[in-house]
């Protein structure tokens, strides 16, 4: 009785837990008395951590960022866009001519990577969280911290490439390798790397997991348990073949599930145009309005924005550096430029589709909907009963790659703590296999809550790295931005241009 009970426990979505229901369980009352304490603490700290230190860290650091590399994220889009293009057309080329698999991951492939653990929940059921807990207006400060975000990300991303060390297969690195070798600071690189395990390796996958059991019992009617134990086996499968298949087969979903929803998503805007001025002035007016900041709720509508935007697209996270590292490039400003790139796909695009269909349908005040159910009844008002059914399969594609996605950033990492391959495989099968079951089968408020608690230690790890190493990635970029002044059409970075840690640079 009691072990069914605590099943139950995960079974139900928060919003239908009712005591009637069970009333005579005692381990049922016992552990869920457990779980929402424990849901009650985690909620303090993570509103005291996003309240006072992470938003305002964020959005300075990317201020500042900004400025010292002159607005790259906007003055090079172009130069962003050229690199991604070389490096698809280079892998295809690559694969096509050579007969055996390249041990070598592209640019693009890196790229993909990063993009298969940025687009994901955090663009469907992420979003409409923001939208229903903190109202329209948090869309405006996902595209701001966006916006800023991305140099962030490139000066992590570059980073990850200057400090990146040879592995057996391809190249690593990665927040931890360059706090170890730039910083010295082996203590703190440590952890950051049992805290991107924690977060990204174990915790991450049970969002993704839990999004997507939601949305397949929503369309479907499947139980949660199977669904679960399928896409444990189908992870357990990529994550044991390694870093190359995680690259194949996220350069193949990655591709076709972000077309496919921004297609549906811009037909749904197109048959909807004359909304828009009013959805964008729902936005504007809700991220500044009068009545927000009277209610004292422009505070949840910036941490909610900021959080959710934050999760979405990972800039300064230091999450997409470890992908990053891997890729194999003449300078390291090429990765950054690239990831940076990522960062625009991700919020300003995608985020921005489930945001229009959303508010688009109104169903954003219900207060019974929250997270990939609301997105799946805002498609439903919009295209009818295919819309869910279409969301299912999407989320599918968008979540599963982040499984495999994230499992690597945990396998990195532990490769920087520890050689011992028993461990590896005790990770990879907690990472892809218990993990996932547990998200699958945990409440949507739980799995949730405990992201944003170790994505906030993360971040403000990371973030302290990055400011104190920043003027390597500004070095670089000057030297990049000489060589094409100089009629270079692909600049190569040579480890004497920083003399004073030519030493710590293996790679170049």
């Amino acid at each position: 009785m009691v072990f069914h009970s605590l099943i139950r426990i995960f079974e139900l979505r928060s919003k239908i837990l009712t005591l009637e229901k069970t009333q005579n369980s005692f381990g049922f009352l016992l552990a869920y008395s457990y779980l929402c304490s424990m849901n009650e603490v985690i909620t303090a700290i993570n509103d005291a951590l996003w309240s006072y230190l992470l938003i305002g860290a964020l959005i300075g650091c990317g201020v500042w960022f900004t400025w010292r590399t002159r607005f790259v994220q906007f003055r090079m889009v172009g130069e962003m866009l050229r690199l991604l293009t070389d490096s698809a057309v280079d892998t295809i080329e690559t694969q096509v001519k050579e007969k055996t698999r390249s041990r070598h991951i592209s640019s693009f492939q890196a790229f993909a990577v990063s993009v298969a653990t940025r687009v994901g929940t955090g663009n469907l059921a992420g979003v409409a969280s923001a939208i229903a807990i903190g109202g329209p207006g948090a869309v405006f400060w996902m595209w701001v911290i966006a916006l800023i975000g991305s140099a962030t990300a490139f000066v992590e991303s570059t980073l990850a490439q200057l400090f990146k060390k040879r592995h057996k297969d391809s190249f690593i690195g990665g927040p931890a390798y360059y706090i170890e070798k730039g910083l010295k600071m082996r203590w703190l690189a440590v952890t950051f790397a049992v805290l991107i395990t924690c977060q990204f390796g174990l915790s991450n996958n049970s969002i993704q997991a839990n999004t997507i059991c939601g949305a397949m019992q929503e369309a479907f009617g499947f139980s949660p348990v199977w669904v679960g134990a399928v896409l444990a086996a189908m992870g357990l499968f990529i994550v044991f073949g390694g870093i190359q298949r995680i690259a194949q087969v996220s350069a193949v979903l990655v591709p076709t599930m972000a077309v496919g929803y921004v297609i549906l998503a811009l037909v749904i805007i197109v048959m909807n145009i004359d909304m828009i001025p009013h959805v964008l002035k729902v936005i504007v007016e809700d991220a500044f309005g009068i009545h927000q900041i009277a209610g004292g709720g422009i505070g949840a509508t910036i941490m909610y924005g900021v959080k959710r935007g934050l999760f979405s697209n990972e800039a300064g996270e230091g999450s997409a550096p470890n992908v990053a590292a891997t890729a194999s490039t003449s300078h390291p400003v090429k990765q950054g430029l690239i990831q940076a790139l990522g960062v625009f796909t991700d919020t300003l695009l995608v985020c921005s589709c489930t945001a229009f269909i959303i508010l688009i349908s109104g169903l954003y005040q219900v207060p019974e909907l929250n997270g990939i159910a609301l997105t799946q009844s805002a498609l439903q008002g919009e295209v009818g009963a295919a819309g869910p059914v279409f969301l299912a399969i999407a989320i599918f594609l968008f979540a599963f790659s982040s499984i495999i996605g994230n499992y690597y950033y945990g396998e990195a990492n532990i490769r920087f703590i520890t050689p011992n391959t028993k461990v590896m495989t005790v990770y990879r099968i907690f990472s892809a296999g218990v993990m996932v079951v547990f998200g699958a089968l945990a409440s949507f408020e739980l799995v949730w809550n405990i992201v944003d608690l170790f994505m906030a230690f993360l971040t403000a790890c990371n973030l302290v790295a990055i400011v104190l190493l920043g003027r390597y990635a500004f070095r670089l970029l000057d030297d990049y931005r000489q060589q094409k002044r100089r009629g270079i059409k692909e600049p190569v970075f040579h480890r004497s241009t920083l003399p004073e840690i030519e030493d710590e640079i293996e790679c170049w």
